[in-house]
């Protein structure tokens, strides 16, 4: 509403930088799987459908490089990279809950319509 006299606060730093990587396809998701327990790349490639492995890959390297999730190797035999979230990445939890509960009330099947009932 225009001309009410109160200027518009700008977005702080903290909420821009939860968008810039929350903001993103398939990030969510993928933290929303990790929450359950640490899994390897084809759980977790399997348990996202639609997700290539490179998109997954670049994915799991953004959300490590923000301290969210750890790689880790298991030398095997075989070789097997999983990944979990950092203690950091698993505090989101509450927060993830809650935007789920707020979509299961506010939000209507695969169209994205909100549920006016």
């Amino acid at each position: 509403m225009e001309g009410n006299g109160d200027p518009c606060r700008p977005v702080d730093v903290g909420m821009t930088r939860v968008f810039e990587l929350f903001g993103k396809r398939w990030t969510g998701l993928i933290v929303s799987v990790l929450m359950q327990r640490p899994v390897h790349f084809a759980e977790l490639r399997r348990a996202i459908p639609g997700i290539s492995e490179r998109m997954l890959s670049d994915r799991l390297t953004e959300l490590a490089g923000a301290g969210l999730v750890v790689r880790e190797v298991d030398e095997g035999p075989p070789l097997r990279v999983a990944y979990r979230l950092t203690d950091a990445g698993a505090a989101m939890e509450p927060a993830l809950e809650e935007l789920g509960r707020w979509a299961e009330k506010h939000l209507a099947g695969e169209s994205g319509c909100p549920n006016h009932g």
